[in-house]
């Protein structure tokens, strides 16, 4: 597929990234699988190579070119590399977290942070999900209650991404009980009294990758730390879905298109009946009908990240490519893993970690079935 879609920079900055990778995270990635997490030094590895805070502007460490086909990239040669769980901490670093920081905190907050995220110093998460609240944003329930120059958290975080590694968590907390402006971001930050980390969780896929459950006692976080209005919470969180479910999107089509590759191959080089199982005109077949909805779909991704960088993408079509890409990672895993025989079930191959990878993000950013929701309210219904 000639996509036309990077120009020369892009195309430097993937190959470059592709090399650090294959250099810091691909020797080890299968250790870090085994240990359950990936170490804090990826961060700062990657940040002194320039891969972190692409659109922090250059006075405060970072690339100072806002163009989110420099994180499209990434992802790609995440997904190419074969180290989702661990890459995984870099793009939602980058593409999730950096935003919210870009967009609402203010100057003092800026020069405070901004160099640290960049640098890979500051590794950040989003503390959004709570036990009893996970699509439903409205519904939660940790609480904020002013007191003086502070304010007093209380609650609990669950299925947060970088939740052991992070030292600056983006929390919602609820500072009043409107359903929807009662909602605040405060920066929780690493070593505040009463912030404690509970155990690193043990997932299907995206074993490198640190899930964790977080606690708030009597947490007191300055005022300071409020990241924009009080109570503008669930503008700001929704202001801000449209690009992370961008970025599922793309590591979709992504890990899509790597299974692919890696099943291509494969079919080549194996040998049934005294001939490849790819002269069989199923496998054919079966490569043919993917690789069409793989282009297909790699159109309309590079068709939105062209209206994200405009500031035109709508949360519609945020939510159809968010959709339509991780329900294809799904169904062309599936696929390959079929064609890699019984092979494709033990983990020792890619395929295997690929599946077991691919499942959770029809569910994490919004479930299909809320982009369904979403895309159905654009039509009126």
């Amino acid at each position: 597929m000639d996509r036309k879609h990077f120009d020369d920079d892009h195309l430097a900055f993937g190959e470059a990234f592709r090399a650090f990778a294959d250099k810091e995270l691909v020797p080890h990635y299968l250790e870090w699988e085994k240990a359950g997490i990936a170490p804090r030094e990826i961060f700062s590895k990657a940040g002194a190579s320039g891969f972190l805070g692409m659109a922090v502007p250059e006075e405060l460490g970072g690339g100072g070119v806002d163009d989110f086909r420099f994180n499209q990239i990434l992802a790609e040669q995440v997904a190419a590399a074969g180290v989702t769980g661990a890459g995984l901490g870099i793009t939602l670093h980058n593409d999730t977290c950096l935003p919210y920081f870009l967009a609402y905190a203010n100057d003092e907050q800026k020069q405070r942070w901004l160099p640290g995220i960049a640098s890979g110093e500051l590794i950040t998460a989003v503390g959004m999900t709570e036990p009893g609240a996970g699509s439903d944003l409205a519904g939660i329930r940790t609480s904020a209650k002013r007191d003086g120059d502070h304010y007093i958290v209380n609650g609990s975080k669950t299925f947060i991404t970088n939740g052991i590694n992070a030292d600056l968590i983006i929390t919602v907390v609820r500072t009043s009980e409107d359903r929807h402006k009662g909602m605040s971001l405060l920066i929780i930050e690493r070593g505040m009294a009463g912030f404690e980390r509970g155990r690193n969780l043990d997932k299907l896929g995206l074993h490198s990758q640190d899930t964790a459950e977080l606690s708030f006692t009597d947490v007191r976080v300055p005022v300071e730390n409020l990241l924009g209005e009080e109570g503008s919470a669930f503008a700001q969180l929704t202001g801000k879905l449209p690009q992370e479910r961008m970025s599922i999107a793309v590591n979709g089509v992504a890990e899509a298109r790597a299974a692919f590759n890696e099943t291509l191959q494969y079919v080549q080089d194996r040998k049934a009946f005294g001939t490849s199982i790819g002269s069989f005109q199923n496998t054919k077949f079966v490569l043919a009908e993917l690789v069409t909805e793989i282009d297909v779909a790699q159109a309309f991704v590079d068709f939105c990240v062209d209206r994200l960088n405009e500031g035109a993408l709508s949360a519609a079509d945020a939510s159809k490519a968010k959709y339509w890409a991780t329900e294809l990672q799904g169904r062309v895993i599936d696929k390959c893993l079929q064609l890699h025989g019984g092979y494709g079930y033990m983990t020792e191959y890619p395929i295997a970690r690929r599946y077991a990878d691919a499942r959770v993000t029809r569910i994490y950013g919004g479930t299909s079935e809320v982009m369904k929701s979403v895309i159905s309210k654009s039509l009126g219904l």
